[in-house]
């Protein structure tokens, strides 16, 4: 008998079933994008936490002969890792050229056994690292300067900081909602 009932909305006559039906599609729809803020978020955190041991590990062998500094392209890798097209026309970075990289053409696969190099800044789930080129080259030929490692690994801190915190706001106003407050 509910469906047999008129409601007038904006837009014309509609059923109570096909009016309570449009309600809920929105609901869903608003949860979907909640969740999917959530979700980018998340995954900056992991791609942030990832990035610091990386960093962390180049900092603790700053002293190590021979040891070869290691970073990712945080921003291509959390593109990638969200599902988004890489924002490259062709040419690639190693790194960003303020942070010591030089342009690299992208590769073509010619043939399907070929693996994929340089094609994402993911692999098996994991950034891809690539290796630091050194601005000013050591005598026992670590890659590694303090100076700029110690700059990345604050810069991706307070990236950290900053997305736990966009985190615990965004969790605090769905618990808001839900207590009705």
């Amino acid at each position: 008998m509910l469906c047999r009932i008129r409601l007038r909305t904006g837009c014309g006559m509609q059923t109570r079933g096909s009016a309570v039906a449009t309600f809920f599609a929105g609901v869903i729809r608003v949860f979907e994008q909640m969740t999917d803020a959530l979700d980018f978020h998340g995954r900056a955190l992991q791609l942030r936490a990832s990035r610091q041991e990386t960093i962390s590990s180049n900092i603790a062998n700053a002293d190590t002969p021979n040891f070869k500094a290691r970073d990712f392209d945080f921003s291509a890798a959390l593109r990638e890792a969200n599902g988004m097209a890489p924002a490259d026309s062709g040419m690639r970075e190693a790194l960003p050229a303020a942070e010591g990289g030089l342009p690299t053409v992208a590769l073509a696969r010619t043939h399907r056994g070929h693996r994929a190099m340089g094609m994402g800044a993911m692999h098996n789930g994991q950034p891809e690292l690539k290796y630091v080129n050194p601005e000013q080259p050591s005598m026992d030929g670590n890659t590694v300067d303090l100076n700029r490692e110690r700059a990345r690994f604050s810069q991706n801190a307070v990236g950290y900081e900053a997305s736990l915190r966009f985190l615990n706001g965004r969790i605090r106003t769905m618990m808001t909602a839900i207590r009705g407050e």
